[in-house]
């Protein structure tokens, strides 16, 4: 399987938000979710002085550009590069081109690998979120979402749920 890599997208100004929600609902309603992994509008935090009062606020670090952590391929070029507001990814012609590990630890953005503790069949409590207290038995683990899936019981039957990693801690 190809590795995951990130790559920058073109919006219109202003429409990055809306890029990354749409995006987002097209992985969830196509089940993209192993193939896209990631969309992200970067943001800094500025301290701005109006009126005579700082103001600390969130501006885009990049207007106009959404970066996205994904494995190329045509079906996920094809959601991607016709999504409303995308105006191409960056790279020529219609070739994109990955940012470098380099360019992603630049911009503050590369996860570091983290060593998880547990595997697949150890029971685990959540620890914070929505399912804050359940305890679980570990179904799947996705080392690329940083995320793992466990069975909860929720109305009486077993339902499987996706937690991140900082969510829970091994019995």
């Amino acid at each position: 399987m190809a590795e995951a890599k990130w790559y920058v997208v073109h919006t219109y100004s202003g429409y990055e938000n809306k890029v990354k929600a749409n995006i987002d609902k097209t992985i969830e309603n196509r089940h993209l979710e192993d193939e896209i992994l990631e969309v992200r509008v970067p943001m800094q935090e500025v301290v701005e002085l109006k009126n005579g009062v700082q103001k600390a606020s969130q501006k885009k670090m990049f207007p106009g550009y959404v970066l996205i952590h994904m494995i190329m391929n045509d079906d996920t070029w094809y959601v991607v590069r016709n999504t409303r507001g995308v105006t191409g990814f960056v790279g020529p012609g219609s070739k994109p081109v990955p940012l470098t590990d380099e360019e992603m630890t630049l911009l503050g953005i590369q996860k570091e690998d983290i060593v998880v503790d547990f595997e697949e069949g150890d029971t685990v409590t959540v620890t914070g979120g929505a399912w804050e207290g359940t305890v679980g038995m570990i179904q799947t683990i996705n080392m690329a979402k940083q995320s793992l899936t466990i069975n909860v019981d929720l109305f009486g039957r077993e339902t499987p749920v996706e937690i991140s990693f900082a969510e829970v801690k091994k019995m």
